[in-house]
């Protein structure tokens, strides 16, 4: 082996030797905690997660709210509308059946008087007493 190789086997040696213990030696990580600070972190988690979810919750709750306020003015609105126009509808059906009632009364009475007329006079022919000339 040439001077070279023999000289940096050695150094290579050492630096693999002193890297392990200087890694160890380091301070934690903050993004790795100990037992006891990860189950207060997973706490807060789930804290944060329920009120998110409560938020969520609350604000579907108020939209279907308003959108169920608003439905039931809009049906409101369209049944005082079809009120207003089916008492039209029977005001106007009832005017035109009473005046087609009166006209067909009229009609019947006069007839009805024009046949009791008709009939009279043909009682009256008959109840006549009859001169002994005829």
């Amino acid at each position: 082996m040439n001077k070279k190789t023999l000289l940096t086997l050695p150094l290579l040696s050492c630096a693999l030797l002193l890297a392990p213990s200087h890694a160890l030696a380091q301070a934690p990580d903050s993004s790795t905690g100990t037992p006891k600070q990860d189950i207060k972190d997973a706490g807060k988690d789930t804290g944060h997660a329920v009120k998110k979810t409560g938020q969520a919750i609350d604000k579907g709750a108020k939209t279907a709210a308003v959108k169920t306020k608003q439905g039931t003015e809009t049906a409101a609105h369209k049944t005082a509308e079809g009120t207003k126009t089916a008492a039209g509808k029977t005001k106007e059906g009832t005017e035109t059946a009473a005046h087609k009632t009166a006209t067909g009364t009229k009609k019947v009475v006069h007839s009805a008087a024009k046949g009791t007329a008709k009939t009279a006079d043909k009682v009256e022919d008959k109840t006549t007493p009859k001169s002994p000339n005829q």
